[in-house]
């Protein structure tokens, strides 16, 4: 195969159209961490979702990205917010990415959580928590994808939630290098 020449089941990439079903499958291979993302509206309420699609992007400046379906019932509040903050969840926490799933309801009813310095909320427990500044908003598809520079950040040693295959995972406990 030359450099270049991309193939799928063998035939040129120009003579297959992309099956959905079977590329989600496909990209669920790659694992995830999963958080939740966090905001208040312009009314000053809080809102949030579940992401899997959370990464670094920079150390210097130091930003992140995620991507937000358009879809989403949290649209609004994320399209025009001005700070956000992201939550790794814990591994014992799958009940609060199912919640975070959910589209409507109060989602932060008995959460427990606290304001971060740019005052979003930032979910107690989590692994890792990023306030956060918009710093882009790009179109991407189905989604758009927030770029924010990290304002302030904390971290414990709590061993995080994964997601791979349409599952939530644990991370192994066997330190031994990959081979």
């Amino acid at each position: 195969m030359a450099l270049g020449h991309l193939v799928a089941l063998g035939h040129p990439v120009t003579d297959f159209a992309i099956d959905t079903k079977h590329l989600r499958k496909a990209l669920g291979n790659f694992a995830t961490g999963v958080t939740v993302v966090t905001t208040r509206g312009a009314s000053g309420k809080p809102a949030g979702l579940t992401v899997n699609s959370f990464s670094s992007l920079s150390l210097s400046p130091p930003l992140v990205m995620w991507g937000l379906s358009l879809s989403a019932a949290s649209f609004a509040s994320f399209e025009t917010c001005a700070h956000f903050a992201v939550n790794v969840l814990a591994e014992d926490q799958m009940q609060l990415a199912d919640r975070f799933a959910q589209s409507g309801g109060d989602k932060f009813s008995g959460v427990a959580m606290r304001e971060s310095i740019a005052g979003t909320p930032v979910l107690e427990g989590a692994v890792a928590s990023f306030a956060c500044r918009v710093t882009a908003r790009h179109s991407g598809g189905d989604h758009i994808i927030l770029v924010g520079e990290i304002l302030a950040y904390e971290q414990n040693d709590r061993a995080p939630l994964l997601y791979a295959r349409g599952r939530y995972c644990r991370l192994a406990e066997d330190n031994s290098p990959a081979s």
